[in-house]
């Protein structure tokens, strides 16, 4: 298999940009790309390692090693790699089952079911998730964030947190008496440093600057809060040296199961996170390449220890907004984050828990599309179905199970909607007459097993009468197996009763889905047009009792 032929379906976009030319003046609008996303990157990924119950150093493995390589292979310009909110609730759930072992040795294994299913080109079909279903997920995921986060967002103590949200929620108002105000005081004030930056001067990286004020103010005031120092020591200088993770037979069946949803989870969030930057720059990626990367990526970063990668959409809009001009402003993302923790490490101690909570709680309500999710809900009741659904298993069952029975709501929402937009028009005097007693009937929309069942009464009742019958299929773009063999036993009916099935205007894929399910000589006749037809008839007349 050529998997880097010229501009195909595996060439990664840095290639293409490099076939393309690239000059000085996009390197240096690269260079302040990679800058402003490492800038958002750097207490993103702290914090959301610290929120999936693993250290923060690990967020920052991900962001530099699989960062790097989902730009070096990616078939989306624009994309950035790293640790993504989507997968807080799977990762500490996978922590607490089979532990940090585990959770490296799933992310490894999910690396290469992300490369099996680009190998297979599956990628095309992920993108096809209905809206309602994508809407509802990532409401349920910011829902979950921001429950995880409510801990520290008030200091709050507490023993064990349960993963069940109802039970979270039950066990942090039992521990309410225990609330910290100095706690809350940095909370507040990075949500409000956050807001008030964004509104005053959006062109300011506010998230770094509301979490290097908060660690400042902490440490100046000696507020008495939580750290990344007092929870997790100091963070290392440099990545670990590459090693497998460890593969007995009982981790690797245990891990298996969270590979999985992590493949799938992953798929959906890269894609999707592709599909808004082409939106937002009129390019077009390439699926399998991207989760060809995205699986290598994982692969890479658990070899140094990281977490799960993505694509993650906040991180990809931010390199489009400033100005990015390909992949190298991702790979240079991924050598910034590198630098900081050369040189930075060991002052990211003195940042609050509290104001790393905050950042990812700003996040969760951005997350949520939520004037979308009303205008969806107020327009369309099926599609109001399909989103709830989705958002609630999401928040109290589980994320894979939210997304599967989404997609399986949405399905039978499209095959309801197709079989209303299928009909036959009918109607005695009204039905045009061709030479020699044929009636014809025309057929309208795509003819299958949800519109079969919708008209194949209606072809039933169309043989009752001994009579000639014509079926015009012009506007007939697609027919299945199903629908293919309504036609079938109906020309079986007409012909115990001497009569023919005649079908015109039939497309050529139409058509031979026909004869291969048995409408064919002499029961049916394939006819180019109702002229045609008339000539038949007039020549070879159907016996009538």
């Amino acid at each position: 298999m050529i998997l880097f032929k010229r501009d195909g379906e595996f060439t990664p976009k840095l290639v293409s940009l490099w076939r393309e030319g690239y000059g000085l003046s996009a390197l240096r609008a690269d260079i302040m790309a990679g800058l402003t996303v490492a800038i958002v990157a750097l207490p993103l990924s702290m914090a959301i390692a610290i929120a999936s119950g693993v250290g923060p150093e690990r967020g920052l493995f991900t962001a530099i090693i699989g960062g790097f390589l989902v730009s070096l292979l990616g078939g989306s310009r624009y994309q950035i790699g790293g640790p993504a909110g989507a997968f807080i609730v799977l990762i500490a759930a996978c922590v607490a089952q089979i532990g940090i072992p585990g959770l490296v040795l799933a992310t490894f294994l999910s690396g290469l079911m992300l490369v099996g299913v680009a190998l297979f080109r599956l990628g095309t079909y992920v993108r096809f998730i209905p809206y309602p279903v994508t809407l509802g997920f990532t409401a349920g995921i910011a829902l979950i964030i921001f429950a995880s986060q409510i801990k520290d967002l008030l200091g709050l103590s507490l023993a064990g947190e349960p993963a069940d949200i109802l039970h979270k929620l039950a066990a942090l108002w039992a521990a309410r008496g225990s609330l910290n105000p100095a706690a809350l005081a940095v909370t507040v004030g990075t949500i409000l440093t956050i807001v008030g930056l964004k509104r005053a001067a959006p062109a300011l990286p506010n998230l770094l600057i509301a979490v290097v004020l908060a660690a400042v103010a902490a440490a100046a005031l000696q507020l008495p809060v939580e750290t990344i120092h007092s929870r997790f020591g100091e963070l290392p200088r440099v990545p670990p040296a590459p090693s497998l993770p460890p593969m007995t037979v009982d981790l690797v069946f245990a891990a298996l199961p969270w590979a999985a949803s992590f493949t799938l989870l992953g798929a959906i969030e890269s894609l999707l996170s592709a599909v808004v930057a082409d939106g937002m720059s009129g390019r077009r990626h390439r699926p399998n390449a991207e989760l060809l990367a995205q699986g290598v990526a994982n692969m890479g970063a658990a070899l140094f220890g990281g977490i799960c990668v993505t694509g993650t959409i906040a991180r990809t809009a931010t390199n489009v907004r400033a100005g990015s001009r390909g992949p190298v402003s991702g790979l240079l993302h991924a050598a910034f984050v590198l630098v900081f923790m050369l040189v930075a490490a060991p002052f990211a101690g003195y940042i609050p828990l509290a104001a790393l909570a905050a950042v990812l709680a700003v996040v969760a309500w951005n997350m949520a599309e939520k004037e979308p999710m009303w205008q969806l809900i107020r327009t369309s009741r099926a599609d109001a179905v399909v989103l709830l659904a989705t958002f609630l298993l999401v928040v109290f069952r589980d994320l894979t199970e939210g997304i599967v029975v989404g997609f399986a709501l949405g399905g039978l929402v499209f095959i309801h909607r197709m079989s209303q937009a299928a009909s036959v028009d009918q109607g005695g005097d009204e039905a045009p007459v061709a030479h020699n007693g044929a009636v014809v009937y025309k057929l309208h929309g795509p003819y299958f097993f949800g519109a079969a069942a919708k008209l194949g009464i209606a072809l039933d009742q169309l043989a009752e009468a001994p009579r000639g019958l014509v079926m015009d299929f012009t506007d007939v773009p697609f027919i299945d197996s199903t629908g293919a063999r309504s036609f079938e036993l109906l020309a079986l009916k007409l012909a115990r009763k001497g009569e023919v099935l005649f079908l015109i205007g039939t497309r050529p894929e139409v058509a031979a889905v026909l004869v291969k399910a048995g409408v064919s000589e002499p029961e049916a006749r394939f006819l180019p047009d109702l002229a045609a037809v008339d000539q038949v008839l007039a020549q070879h007349a159907a016996p009538r009792p």
